[in-house]
């Protein structure tokens, strides 16, 4: 079953404008990506089961002309959706932090597969140009630093992370073949680790869980001996880049690294966070998870000469607007509790 909340059509109108489908529209980059697209004077179809993201980010969106929203499980068939013509389809639809993904990976895998090859198929039906989001964890535990497109990775099968990395594994193989037997016009991202406004307090992932602990005075909870690395991307550089990748007139050959190539440990970024919102709290250092990757670092080479991509935004800067999002949201919450 599907629900449907259409506001009046008007972006379509406009000189230029596209009709895009955003798998995942609720989510926390969809939610950006959404806001820029209507920004733009696009008309937007948001999809979603909300599953790992929230009705409440597209709140202020849904008396927005030119966008509907759809709740529906991409999972299950999509055909038969009353979406009218479409030119562009973006599939960000999938739980992408470990609790959510680990909570149901049976779930997860038909997401990544299912769910990919029924946006496919939709993709082949309205000849539109598709976006798949991949995800770095493809790379798994690199033994190459930092990693290429060209690098096939370090992955556990089997590991309890599994579920994610090797259902877009899957997915990505998935496209290629689409690509090779129906000669859709993909493009594919492979997104490192994105913060920003519309992340989830509550998605496990460093960058959310640091701050919801130092605003709320505890202590924040380091994996191992804080001394893996991450390289961290603000959402308006990562929507940037995969609005440059869809754009891009030729499709570059094979996926493309989107990320941010500065390199932290999570000791510096809980240093960093501790400064920014004045929290006295310490670090309580928790064993490493099974199969937690010690390094992470895009080599983003590809997406330089290819989309004339680079990111802009400092992890500074991008985590004082951040934290300033999570203070909205926290303060929020704890009114509408009251």
């Amino acid at each position: 079953m599907s629900a449907v909340i259409s506001a009046a059509a008007g972006g379509a109108d406009r000189r230029g404008a596209k009709r895009v489908l955003v798998a995942g529209g609720g989510g926390f980059i969809g939610a950006n990506l959404c806001r820029v697209l209507l920004a733009q004077g696009h008309t937007v179809i948001a999809l979603d089961n909300y599953y790992s993201s929230a009705r409440r980010n597209l709140l202020d969106l849904e008396s927005q002309t030119g966008l509907t929203l759809i709740e529906h499980d991409i999972i299950e068939p999509l055909l038969r959706l009353e979406v009218g013509e479409l030119d562009e389809i973006y599939n960000l639809a999938c739980p992408a932090s470990p609790p959510h993904y680990q909570r149901a990976p049976l779930f997860t895998l038909k997401t990544c597969f299912n769910g990919t090859m029924n946006l496919l198929d939709l993709a082949v039906l309205k000849n539109a140009r598709y976006v798949q989001a991949s995800t770095s964890e493809v790379y798994g535990d690199p033994q190459i630093h930092p990693q290429p497109e060209n690098y096939w990775g370090y992955v556990n099968p089997v590991g309890i992370r599994a579920c994610y990395d090797e259902g877009k594994r899957a997915g990505e193989t998935l496209c290629i073949e689409y690509m090779r037997q129906y000669g859709v016009d993909l493009r594919i991202a492979r997104i490192f680790n994105t913060y920003g406004p519309f992340m989830d307090p509550n998605d496990g992932r460093v960058v959310s869980n640091f701050i919801v602990q130092a605003l709320s005075g505890q202590d924040l909870t380091v994996y191992g001996d804080g001394r893996q690395t991450r390289s961290f991307c603000y959402v308006d550089d990562m929507v940037r880049g995969l609005l440059a990748l869809m754009k891009a007139p030729k499709a570059p050959d094979g996926p493309v690294n989107l990320g941010n190539p500065s390199e932290f440990t999570m000791l510096e970024l809980a240093e960093l966070v501790l400064a920014k919102v004045s929290s006295k709290a310490r670090l309580r250092f928790e064993p490493l998870p099974q199969d937690d990757p010690q390094r992470r670092q895009p080599d983003i080479s590809k997406a330089r000469e290819h989309l004339s991509w680079r990111p802009s935004v400092s992890l500074a800067e991008g985590l004082e607007k951040t934290i300033k999002y999570f203070e909205m949201r926290l303060h929020a919450d704890i009114a509408a509790a009251e």
